[in-house]
């Protein structure tokens, strides 16, 4: 996660969940973490969604627990639900949510991908009982990915909800010869139905950072510091990415430059939100088949 306004060229906050290669990124995160660091000096985000019973009360106090065990930690500063369960009713998933803050489990909470109606009545029941309040929304939003602008975004600016999207540079290069280019499913999923019209995009892009001097991936954040977003999830496997990724902070868009970036963007099909909960133990949504 890069923060603008609290970045402070250290690597402090990771963002994982309980489903991610089958709880071993929890186990692997903790370990590196003990190893590295205090806990006070960490920020940790986990979820919970892809497991047995979804969102129900059962399985969120027994997921808990299992991702504080992974992790070698008594508490999360973040724990999000990754999608909407259409199975377990709202109130039963906000109340065991708040328990779980009140037990000092968790001390924030978060949603991901979901549409606005969704989390406008998950927030809604929680008001209506005092129970504890999205305060984070990681969707998905990027220069390719705008759906959320119709309703989600403005809902979560209403409610003072700070965004935290995922996939911000949208990874245009999901046609590359690289690894991830050539197994990567979920991305081509997501880009794949869109490809020749996102490619105008993707060369507004290129030739923003031509003038700016500076990478393509940094003119893509500093396009979502001018959307107000608080703090885009970034991925990154070499070091450089990161100064990289840094470098966004000294990239200022006119209103000239986002207008451009924007102008050729048209309605996506929906990526991420879900209506109804997949088949137990699908793990993969917008996958390419």
């Amino acid at each position: 996660m890069l923060n603008r306004h609290f970045c402070s060229f250290k690597i402090n906050f990771f963002d994982t969940a309980n489903g991610y290669s089958t709880g071993t990124s929890e186990e692997y995160l903790g370990r590196a973490l003990k190893r590295n660091t205090t806990r006070n000096q960490v920020v940790i985000a986990s979820k919970v969604y892809f497991n047995a019973g979804r969102l129900s009360k059962q399985a969120i106090l027994r997921e808990i627990d299992g991702s504080l065990k992974r992790l070698g930690t008594d508490y999360l500063d973040l724990y999000i639900i990754h999608r909407f369960d259409d199975e377990t009713p709202i109130e039963e998933t906000m109340e065991a949510l708040h328990q779980l803050v009140k037990a000092g489990k968790v001390r924030a909470l978060g949603t991901s991908a979901m549409h606005g109606y969704q989390f406008y009545n998950m927030q809604m029941a929680a008001k209506e009982h005092g129970w504890t309040l999205f305060s984070v929304m990681e969707n998905h939003y990027n220069l390719l990915y705008r759906e959320d602008e119709r309703e989600l975004i403005p809902i979560c600016k209403q409610m003072n909800v700070s965004l935290m999207p995922y996939s911000p540079l949208a990874r245009p290069e999901w046609k590359s010869d690289s690894a991830r280019g050539k197994t990567d499913r979920v991305a081509a999923g997501k880009y794949d139905r869109m490809e020749q019209q996102d490619m105008r995009i993707v060369e507004r892009v290129w030739e923003l950072a031509e003038r700016h001097n500076c990478t393509m991936s940094q003119i893509a954040i500093a396009w979502q510091w001018k959307k107000e977003v608080t703090s885009p999830i970034i991925g990154a496997t070499k070091a450089r990415y990161f100064d990289d990724a840094v470098g966004a902070l000294d990239v200022t868009l006119t209103p000239e430059d986002v207008a451009y970036l924007e102008e050729y963007y048209l309605p996506h099909p929906t990526v991420g939100a879900i209506d109804k909960n997949p088949a137990q133990g699908v793990m993969l949504l917008d996958e390419k088949k």
